[in-house]
């Protein structure tokens, strides 16, 4: 029987690699396929100027057609599930399985702006402390500090996990154009699909008890849940929960 395709988007500055520990525990059951973003290391190059997160859609959804894929499961992470939520909207999703989606957010708001601040401000230490961090992610103190807004526990992770990360994130061409966005997420009602949302428990980035609550107003239909004590980006610190949450989203239509 033919696997049913499941398409996971990452989130803003990552790629595809993000998803190294997810896959595989997908893969036996579903097509999966890791698109790297519009402007993102190893994505498509951006071709307009400025980027906003409508172009990254559009060039998502490019990537469904290019595949052959009317519809498929979606799920991603951050910005990667507003990709996900907005594909839904223009009827390309089976499912949806949303982590932390960004866009939920007044973007005129305090809390839009301290998360643009903690992007920013992650740009700069990744690019002046690039040259110290093979010597540096030795210790766990350092890896606990380097992924403070993305993790729940960095120190857990392996030291090439992050300084590839610290690449994709110099890499990103369209950082600052995404960051200047005025966007957000539309009111999804009633849901064009199943649509889980997924909070990150520990979410430093995108605090579930501020950008959450705007997720619930914004999508009430979703089964709406939290994952305890993982951060921002939960496939670093617990693939297995992560790759569960997806397929129990899908499960409900198999």
């Amino acid at each position: 029987m033919t696997r049913p395709p499941l398409v996971l988007f990452h989130g803003m500055t990552m790629s595809a690699r993000v998803w190294h520990r997810v896959r595989p525990l997908l893969d036996a059951d579903f097509d999966v396929v890791t698109p790297t973003a519009l402007g993102h290391t190893g994505g498509r190059p951006a071709t307009t100027n400025p980027i906003k997160i409508v172009d990254v859609v559009d060039d998502a959804e490019r990537t469904l057609d290019a595949l052959g894929l009317e519809t498929a499961h979606l799920a991603g992470n951050s910005m990667g599930g507003w990709v996900a939520l907005e594909l839904a909207r223009r009827g390309r999703a089976r499912t949806v399985c949303a982590l932390s989606p960004a866009g939920t957010w007044d973007a005129a708001s305090r809390e839009h702006r301290r998360t643009r601040t903690a992007l920013a401000r992650a740009r700069t230490d990744s690019r002046t402390s690039r040259p110290l961090l093979p010597l540096a992610l030795r210790l766990p103190a350092v890896r606990r500090y380097a992924t403070r807004t993305v993790s729940a526990d960095g120190a857990l992770l392996e030291p090439h996990e992050i300084r590839a990360a610290a690449h994709d994130l110099l890499g990103c061409t369209v950082l600052s154009d995404l960051l200047a966005t005025t966007e957000s997420l539309a009111p999804m009602d009633p849901l064009p699909c199943p649509i889980t949302i997924a909070w990150a428990g520990g979410d430093r980035l995108l605090p579930p008890s501020v950008n959450g609550e705007h997720a619930r107003r914004l999508v009430p239909g979703a089964d709406h849940i939290t994952l305890d004590g993982l951060g921002h980006v939960p496939m670093l610190d617990d693939p297995a929960r992560v790759a569960a949450t997806i397929r129990a989203s899908i499960g409900s239509v198999l």
